[in-house]
């Protein structure tokens, strides 16, 4: 399939009656596990791909460093990829967006996430005027590459807990709807778990809603019942791999028995992933 070809089965895939599941990959041996497990389209996480590099999450990696692990997930995999691209990178001007658009374009992916935190002087978040013009810039930038980019406007209203309820609530569908004009296609509400409060955010943001799923979220049938478009898990699976590896290797050095590394996937099957196509 060509880069337009996934760029619209990806923009499809919001609009349908099935909700978009997207595991989230940090390198190729993990999007290649997520693509023979059966998913429709990968996004990456931006902290998998930081950890894995040996750097801290929160632009840690340069544009280029994570562009080029974008392209080394695109080049992995058939289907769809959407890249995290955490702020945009450099010093989040409008010219960097755009910038870190032509950057995911060229690298292969379909798709691109921006956030808005943390905000200057010790603001919990960005202008909200000032991600507009970002969305803005992302949006002719995505025209001028002509790959027809999904850009999803990731709000950390309830990331930061930005006021109480209430208050958090309107700014984050202010946000969204000010976001979608300025270009976004999608919303991104990371840590919005309450099923009232998804729903009433599906019915108000007048675009396909993404949220992450796991732990205290409601099950994938669940969200999408409340009107959920997509869901991410974040880097839910890069944490639990850390988490295995770990105590696999404390078990190894302690008691010396082999319980956590006892379900393998054979190498010949491991190989064949690997395979040219």
């Amino acid at each position: 399939m060509t880069q337009h070809e996934l760029a619209a089965q990806f923009r499809a895939m919001h609009a349908d009656s099935q909700i978009l599941i997207l595991p989230n990959a940090w390198d190729p041996m993990s999007a290649r596990l997520v693509e023979d497990a059966g998913a429709r389209a990968i996004a990456t996480t931006s902290a998998g791909v930081s950890w894995a590099l040996g750097l801290p999450d929160g632009q840690g990696l340069s544009r280029d460093a994570m562009a080029s692990a974008v392209r080394r997930i695109v080049q992995s995999v058939r289907i769809p990829v959407t890249a995290d691209m955490e702020r945009g990178y450099g010093n989040g001007t409008p010219e960097d967006i755009a910038l870190t658009v032509r950057a995911v374009a060229d690298a292969g992916a379909v798709g691109v996430n921006f956030e808005d935190s943390p905000g200057t002087d010790g603001a919990l978040l960005s202008d909200a005027s000032l991600q507009a013009e970002r969305f803005l810039a992302a949006r002719e930038a995505a025209a001028a590459t002509g790959v027809d980019v999904f850009i999803n406007a990731r709000i950390d209203t309830y990331v930061k807990k930005f006021g109480n309820d209430t208050e958090r609530f309107d700014e984050t569908v202010r946000r969204a709807l000010l976001y979608i004009a300025a270009g976004a296609d999608g919303v991104f509400v990371p840590l919005a778990t309450e099923p009232d409060v998804i729903r009433r955010l599906a019915a108000s943001v007048v675009a396909p809603l993404n949220v992450i799923g796991g732990p205290g979220t409601p099950t994938i049938p669940e969200l999408q019942a409340l009107g959920v478009a997509r869901v991410s898990v974040g880097p839910g699976l890069a944490r639990s791999i850390m988490a295995h590896i770990r105590s696999a290797t404390k078990e190894l050095l302690g008691a010396g028995t082999y319980n956590g590394i006892h379900e393998q996937i054979p190498s010949p099957e491991a190989n064949a992933l690997f395979a040219a196509r």
